[in-house]
């Protein structure tokens, strides 16, 4: 499935003594100075680890946040994650203010063998989001070679994530980038069948190149979450204070016309008079949503059938929450497709989760470990199910 190269590829003497400069994704939460959740850190590491012990001196580049462009806030320096890979690590770590200074390339020509060092946000640096040359010049001094490991920024072309592929040769994936083409790209040009898809979210505008790609591989798409109310409406249900996209009705009625059987609806919803009224909570078929109430999740029996048909696939992708998962007890669909995915799993189906929503989602249903992958790309996963073409992948250097 890879045609790129990855760090497995390189000789080991491209690699023994050489700087690797390694696009990572420690955009991580942090709270009163101490990142919260070490997830895409700890992701990071096989791709560290492996080149530490092949000799490399390590250059690691991030950004963190939305900083306004080219200014130095505290709040999203980079520093927080430095205390982290030293533990992680079990060794210091250098922490370089200023990739533009002099003594920037200095530092890291002196690192010793299988030594790392982390660079401040590069979203500090002007032309970082512009994709800007003179940035990514900046950058590839740092470097010998290019790996780029941030599969969630590879969506966006940037200085750090595409121009300086152009400047640093080879330019090669990391192990963590290498498994997301492998999973998220095995799912769409060579699944094993039957191959499912589950949709959710909000919002049908949001999903909707993702059904069009899909339409044509798999065997069914099931269609959960608030989108699943603008079909509804397409189909002539009323749907009460349910979120609907007005200007996408049409659209849903297009989508329902040229997807016949393969598109999966549920056959009811949990309503309620509000998100802040649980206690209203009821179940009722998909076309009988009562005047002044709100559909907040998937109804059990439209889990039971979901699970069902996610139970005797071969190969599921699943992004998007079947509800309001955040706020139970609105988060049962979500919970259920969870548990059907990790119990699909565990009769040897593949299945991919698309990061984002879906991600937390089966974190926090405690099942992350009992599925085949759970993507660290929302918004990067999302448009490679769309069939878009990632711009961070495509610098990078194709295999012979």
């Amino acid at each position: 499935m890879i045609t790129k190269l990855t760090i497995e590829n390189l000789d080991p003497a491209a690699v023994l003594g050489r700087r690797a400069l390694v696009r990572v994704d420690f955009n991580v939460p942090i709270k009163d100075g101490k990142v919260t959740d070490e997830t895409r850190i700890r992701a990071a590491m096989p791709t560290i680890e492996d080149l530490k012990d092949r000799g490399a001196r390590i250059v690691l580049l991030s950004h963190l946040g939305r900083p306004k462009g080219g200014v130095k806030e505290p709040k999203y320096s980079l520093k927080p994650v430095q205390a982290v890979l030293e533990r992680l690590l079990g060794m210091p770590v250098t922490f370089i203010e200023d990739p533009a200074s002099p003594a920037a390339v200095e530092t890291t020509r002196r690192l010793p063998r299988g030594a790392v060092a982390l660079v401040e946000n590069t979203r500090f640096l002007p032309g970082e989001e512009t994709n800007d040359a003179a940035a990514a010049k900046i950058f590839a001094a740092l470097g010998d070679f290019y790996v780029n490991d941030a599969f969630g920024s590879a969506h966006r072309a940037h200085a750090s994530t595409e121009a300086v592929a152009h400047l640093l040769k080879p330019a090669v994936a990391g192990l963590l980038m290498e498994k997301e083409l492998e999973y998220l790209g095995g799912a769409l040009t060579a699944p094993k069948r039957p191959f499912v898809a589950v949709l959710g979210g909000a919002k049908i505008s949001g999903k909707i190149d993702v059904i069009e790609n899909l339409l044509p591989k798999v065997d069914r798409i099931l269609i959960g979450g608030a989108m699943a109310c603008t079909f509804f409406r397409a189909k002539g249900a009323a749907t009460g204070t349910s979120l609907v996209e007005e200007d996408r009705v049409e659209m849903a009625r297009q989508v329902l016309a040229k997807a016949g059987d393969k598109l999966v609806l549920p056959d009811g919803g949990v309503v309620a008079q509000g998100l802040e009224k649980p206690d209203t909570r009821r179940e009722v078929a998909w076309n009988a949503v009562p005047d002044g109430w709100g559909m907040y999740d998937i109804d059990a029996a439209s889990v039971g059938r979901f699970a069902g048909i996610i139970g005797d696939a071969k190969t599921v992708v699943w992004n998007g929450p079947m509800g309001v998962f955040e706020t139970p007890p609105f988060d049962a669909g979500t919970l259920g497709v969870a548990r059907a995915m990790a119990d699909a799993t565990a009769k040897g189906a593949v299945t991919v989760i698309g990061g984002g929503d879906s991600a937390a989602a089966i974190e926090q249903a405690g099942l992350a470990d009992k599925v085949s992958h759970v993507s660290t790309g929302g918004g990067a996963s999302l448009e490679f199910l769309e069939g878009k073409v990632l711009p961070g992948v495509a610098a990078l250097d194709d295999r012979p």
